[in-house]
């Protein structure tokens, strides 16, 4: 029986508990776990009880190091299928054929905190992909978002340091509002561009599974007779992508602090499988320099419309994984993990993740031999000459640990490049050795730049907002100074704005920097200036509101009830949201069972002491005189639709439930049967037919948030 058959067999066999005997880990049945060996029944426990020892022993291991970054993290296996050949491109043979599903395992996480934080955090998000293809494994090890803090590799320790908890009080947790982290950025320019996507909700999805992905450094796709050509890849949510705001978020992680991991199980148990595009932009080798920006340089994006994204794959997650620490913990990424047919840039961040997430995962997982971890192991065959090492697993047969040999038969034999062998770009390399960076590294402001201004106004106004609050938790009035220098080098208004809700003043005089580090004594004014090119045009790619709808599959819409709910009303609404792929859920005063208004009854799902508005998507309140009546007593119901409301999400409301949402001060116009057209967003009938109703209610929810509700209140302040 082959090796990995082996280990499926033996990890299989643990999970099919029928008739299963205890035994030591060496698999010595057990008389007796329960009690350990003393010498008399309240005498000393004796050192030989081996196994007290072992049980101990393996109790007191249970954890391994979590991870210094991504330590948070929840995954799901699937399958990636080509839509077809990419042969143009690429010889990656997983790219070819699209009747060959390839196994993938998927670990989404948070960055900044550690695995005890909240999903709901402030951070990037991680996305690795790793592929289980015919010449190994691939790892596409990137995040949600297409860019990244720092442009080398030799300042990431810098970065994580600042970032994390301050080292003499370990506070905050998974959060960047905190002094140390604002003077590293306010004294590195290059991270303007990743600041302005972290302060945007592009920070705070509303679920992994509306989430986009990047691998963020330029790579290479290679083809079979060795043409070359630089590739970003995308990952593309065809359920969109949407976020939650801040305030959400807050409530969340106090609410379910497991909310999107909770999320992204329950879709997968409920058959909604999260699903992907994968998307590449190709720009050929003698292209490389044609842009405004470097492709080498991970701060910088390629706007879609200068190269547009073309999908060419799908990837969807239809499995839960069996057990977290199997494969969630042991799970090891690692961005030089890649086949035949994919090859690296000279991307000086790309560089050093090449050399460090090996170095990392012989902390956590041990030794070398992580890659026999079952979760890891490729479904291609293994064959070389290394040997032992902590926790080795494969038994190797023979005399035979070197090459070249003739004792073996000259096995394992070096592959040629025509059949399959990884072959390394033969890119030309010259130039003496130095500590620099190419000149079109040093603009760090125009893609920042783009960024903000391909933002819709209210995605804006979150992002002001984010650095209002990020800057108001900083206690060094040098610091908020240097990040208001360079935010009004980006965009003035944007500056004056944030400089408003601090209660301070903009400085001025203050010169573009480039990058290096303030001097000594923290004048900001004594950067060198610089000529930037901040002609780039915006690029509404980047922005959330250009997405368009994917209707409400997988939304979770709660209806409000007490009891006396009309309750035909209740199951023609859940009739058409199970139609449209959504997931209604009653919410009412108490537990258990609400009496209808026709005698019947229905099960409650959430009690309003159990759940709030923040882990719904639209609420929903149907007629019934005596329910309304109830709800109207109840001031945890009135707050439920008031905080809907202020989070701009769908409201709908029908007959008597109208009465609960005007309480609650929603709206102060009603439809007569036209519908609602004073407030966005909000679906309100007191006469009609609840179907008409429905369909607009679904409309409604379909536009994620409503954001003009938002504008308007904004204009009125």
């Amino acid at each position: 029986m082959a090796t990995r058959d082996k280990i499926e067999q033996l990890s299989a066999s643990t999970s099919d508990a029928a008739g299963q005997r205890l035994t030591s880990n060496q698999g010595l049945p057990i008389l007796d776990d329960q009690n350990s060996l003393k010498a008399g029944e309240r005498g000393p426990t004796l050192l030989e009880d081996f196994i007290l020892r072992e049980k101990i022993t393996h109790f007191d291991h249970e954890r391994i190091p979590e991870r210094v970054v991504h330590a948070r993290g929840v995954a799901a296996h699937g399958v990636f299928k080509v839509y077809a050949s990419q042969a143009a491109v690429t010889r990656a043979a997983f790219l070819q054929d699209p009747e060959v599903e390839t196994p993938v395992f998927v670990r989404f996480s948070t960055v900044a905190g550690s695995r005890g934080s909240s999903d709901l955090a402030r951070d990037v998000r991680g996305f690795a992909v790793k592929f289980y293809t015919t010449e190994g494994n691939y790892d596409l090890v990137g995040n949600n978002m297409p860019v990244f803090f720092i442009q080398d590799a030799i300042k990431f320790p810098d970065l994580i340091h600042a970032v994390k908890p301050e080292p003499h009080n370990e506070i905050p947790q998974a959060a960047s509002a905190h002094d140390t982290f604002w003077d590293f950025v306010s004294l590195t320019p290059e991270t303007l561009h990743m600041i302005m996507w972290v302060m945007s909700d592009r920070a705070i999805p509303r679920s992994l599974r509306m989430m986009e992905g990047f691998g963020v450094h330029s790579f290479r796709f290679v083809t079979a007779d060795g043409r070359a050509s630089f590739v970003k890849f995308h990952w593309k949510p065809l359920l969109g992508v949407h976020s939650v705001i801040w305030p959400e978020a807050l409530q969340i992680s106090g609410q379910d602090p497991d909310f999107h991991r909770r999320d992204l199980w329950n879709a997968i148990n409920d058959g909604d499988f999260p699903e992907w595009e994968l998307g590449v932009q190709i720009v050929a080798e003698e292209d490389e320099h044609r842009f405004p920006f470097d492709l080498l340089d991970a701060t910088k994006l390629i706007p879609e419309e200068m190269v547009p994204v073309q999908r060419i794959g799908k990837m969807t997650l239809n499995r839960n994984v069996d057990n977290y620490f199997a494969e969630t913990e042991q799970v090891a990424f690692h961005a030089g993990h890649v086949v035949p047919g994919i090859d690296f840039s000279n991307d000086p961040l790309l560089a050093g993740r090449l050399f460090s997430y090996t170095d990392t995962q012989l902390t956590r997982l041990g030794g070398p031999n992580f890659h026999e971890i079952p979760i890891n192991r490729p479904l291609s065959p293994l064959h070389n000459n290394q040997r032992d090492g902590m926790h080795r697993q494969t038994i190797d047969r023979g005399r035979v640990a070197y090459g070249p040999n003739t004792l073996g038969g000259g096995c394992p034999m070096q592959v040629g490049s025509r059949d399959g062998g990884f072959a390394t770009y033969r890119e030309s390399v010259s130039g003496p050795k130095v500590r620099q960076r190419g000149d079109k590294f040093f603009d760090h402001f125009s893609q920042a730049v783009m960024f903000f201004n391909s933002l819709a106004d209210w995605e804006q106004e979150h992002l002001v907002k984010a650095l209002q609050f990020e800057l108001g938790k900083v206690e060094s009035a040098a610091i908020v100074e240097r990040m208001l220098g360079l935010l009004h080098h980006i965009h003035i208004p944007l500056a004056c704005r944030v400089a408003d809700g601090l209660g301070v003043a903009v400085p001025v005089g203050i010169e573009r920097p480039l990058n290096r580090s303030v001097p000594a004594d923290g004048d900001a004014t004594k950067f060198e200036s610089q000529a930037i090119d901040d002609s780039l045009p915006p690029s509404p790619a980047l922005s959330m509101a250009n997405r368009p709808s994917h209707g409400i599959r997988t939304r979770r819409i709660a209806i409000l009830a007490a009891n006396g709910v009309d309750s035909a009303a209740v199951h023609v609404l859940q009739d058409a949201l199970l139609a449209a792929g959504a997931q209604s859920r009653i919410v009412a005063p108490h537990g258990g069972r609400l009496r209808c208004a026709d005698g019947s009854e229905m099960r409650i799902d959430h009690s309003l002491l159990t759940t709030s508005s923040v882990m719904f998507d639209a609420l929903f309140v149907p007629g019934g005189a005596d329910s309304v009546a109830t709800l109207l007593g109840k001031s945890g119901a009135v707050h439920f639709v008031h905080e809907a409301y202020w989070h701009f999400k769908t409201i709908g409301a029908f007959r008597e439930g109208c009465g609960l949402t005007q309480a609650a001060g929603v709206h102060s116009h009603y439809g007569d049967g036209d519908g609602d057209e004073i407030d966005s967003g909000v679906v309100a009938w007191r006469e009609g037919e609840l179907t008409e109703l429905v369909d607009d209610f679904i409309d409604a929810v379909a536009q994620h948030r409503h954001w003009r509700r938002e504008m308007k209140a904004l204009a009125r302040s």
